[in-house]
């Protein structure tokens, strides 16, 4: 391709007039499934070449080189493109078959057992819930056409689009609730560092989305490659689960074009298993993550939980998650909301009862409350944390927006040289008061459990107010609200105590 830069621009300018892409979530969605099938594609060439008894999952017919490539410009287009695509190419790879009117088999469905490899495996559950949007088969060969143009047998342009991948990935950001599956990279590529990746280690992340936090995983990894057996150890170091098929198509690409031939990642819930179930076997070294949160499962979902660590907030389900499947000796770097450190309903302060007396959560960043922009303004703060014992002191660090930004933004995004303050102090750790305030100080546990494990520490003090949706403004007051109660519930508790008065009993007269 002689212009990657305009490749996404292209494939855009494209789609704006096709009657059947209703904004920029189904684009990006639309644009997904054929990239995987053009990377996957390519992938299957290198294994080809590799072992010459090598047989595609994929029926001939609807192989990317067989039906999408066009040299001659005499391909598919318009109707039949269109009907090869909805009627034949998708219900295959699905696993369904494509019969004629009198129901004899034309081409058989893709089959997947419990012995099928993982590379082949991919392409069912990556098309299991996938849809094609385009309505205009005239635009369809178009769009293929410059996908098709894309050369990743080629080292440099191969490396070039994965660079482009990763735009097109972050652009999920401001594409409506799909910002959800992406965390700036800035953050996971800050979170990999400090929790600096070991040769022979395995990393999990348990709701993974686009692959964010494996690829910044991956990344820091690769430094420490010095072997052949390293190479090995890194290809098989990364574990993930994603619940929804978007960004688990996503993700799969993502990992092919990091030449993980063999992506250890999953199209499932990992909500759905009970956590007493897990053993060592299901235990990894490292656990990084920005867990779904604000959202809600099936009431039955809490089954799996214990009954006193059953809440309705998904980021504190997937806290047991990784409380139960981090090894001994293991390390973790989790994003947790706000709502995560000051809450004190039940179940929250189970939780975080069980990661302070059984972990030593010895770091906690405060971020901006931008970080996420456009997406939420949610705050949020990265929890570190060790299977090395019990808590004895934990470190609050609020990181502070760089100078010359208000917040950030689309245009202005989070970089990862924002974050060099933070590591200067990680490595020479003191505590630092700002204006009055504190913005990074240590907490021994006692003063932690007295707080009735209310963390709400080295906060925002002079954050400028901000215009928001109403439903993110109501759920910023109800946060903050929630705050103040928990304040004022442990200084009511504190000052009973001392005069020795039982409310309990008043209430009951």
């Amino acid at each position: 391709m002689s212009n990657l830069s305009t490749f996404v621009k292209r494939l855009r300018d494209i789609m704006r007039n096709d009657a059947g892409i209703n904004g920029d979530a189904q684009r990006i969605e639309q644009i997904a499934w054929m990239l995987f099938l053009k990377v996957y594609d390519a992938k299957e060439a290198d294994w080809e070449w590799d072992d010459e008894e090598y047989k595609s999952i994929i029926p001939s017919e609807c192989r990317w080189r067989n039906w999408a490539h066009d040299e001659t410009g005499k391909g598919m287009t318009g109707d039949a493109l269109l009907s090869f695509v909805n009627n034949t190419l998708f219900p295959i790879l699905k696993g369904n078959d494509f019969k004629d009117s009198d129901g004899r088999i034309l081409i058989k469905g893709i089959e997947v057992t419990a012995e099928t490899p993982i590379k082949k495996a991919i392409v069912q559950s990556t098309f299991a819930d996938a849809n094609n949007y385009m309505k205009d088969g005239v635009l369809l060969r178009q769009v293929i056409n410059v996908i098709d143009e894309l050369d990743l047998s080629d080292y440099e342009e191969s490396h070039a689009f994965g660079e482009i991948y990763e735009a097109i990935l972050k652009e999920l950001q401001s594409a409506g609730s799909a910002g959800e599956f992406y965390t700036p990279r800035a953050v996971t590529d800050f979170m990999a560092q400090m929790i600096d990746p070991q040769i022979g280690e395995t990393m999990a992340d348990f709701a993974c989305g686009t692959g964010g936090f494996i690829t910044s995983w991956l990344k820091e990894l690769k430094k420490k490659v010095k072997t052949t057996e390293d190479e090995m150890l890194y290809a098989n170091s990364i574990y993930g689960i994603e619940k929804k098929q978007f960004p688990y198509m996503l993700c799969i690409t993502n990992m092919l074009l990091h030449d993980l031939d063999v992506p250890q990642v999953y199209h499932d819930n990992s909500l759905l298993r009970d956590v007493l179930d897990y053993t060592s076997e299901d235990q990894v070294k490292v656990i990084l993550m920005n867990p779904p949160y604000g959202g809600s499962e099936k009431a039955e979902v809490k089954n799996h939980f214990p009954s006193d660590l059953a809440s309705s907030e998904t980021a504190d389900l997937f806290m047991s998650v990784i409380m139960y499947r981090l090894k001994e000796d293991g390390r973790a770097a989790v994003i947790l909301p706000d709502g995560f450190l000051f809450g004190t309903d039940n179940a929250k302060i189970a939780i975080k009862k069980k990661l302070f007396s059984e972990f030593n959560v010895h770091t906690i960043i405060r971020l901006p409350s931008s970080v996420f922009s456009p997406y939420t303004s949610i705050t949020t703060n990265i929890l570190f944390f060790e299977k090395t014992g019990a808590t004895k002191e934990t470190w609050f660090y609020r990181l502070d927006m760089p100078d010359g930004y208000k917040h950030f933004s689309k245009t202005k995004p989070m970089k990862l040289e924002h974050f060099e303050p933070a590591v200067k102090w990680w490595n020479d750790r003191q505590e630092i008061q700002q204006d009055g305030f504190d913005k990074a100080k240590k907490y021994a546990l006692q003063e932690i459990e007295t707080r009735n494990y209310n963390i709400d520490l080295c906060g925002y003090p002079h954050e400028e107010e901000e215009i928001l949706p109403p439903k993110e403004l109501i759920q910023q007051y109800q946060e903050k609200r929630a705050s103040l109660n928990a304040d004022i519930d442990r200084i009511l508790a504190q000052i009973t105590e001392i005069l020795g008065i039982d409310l309990t009993e008043e209430e009951n007269v």
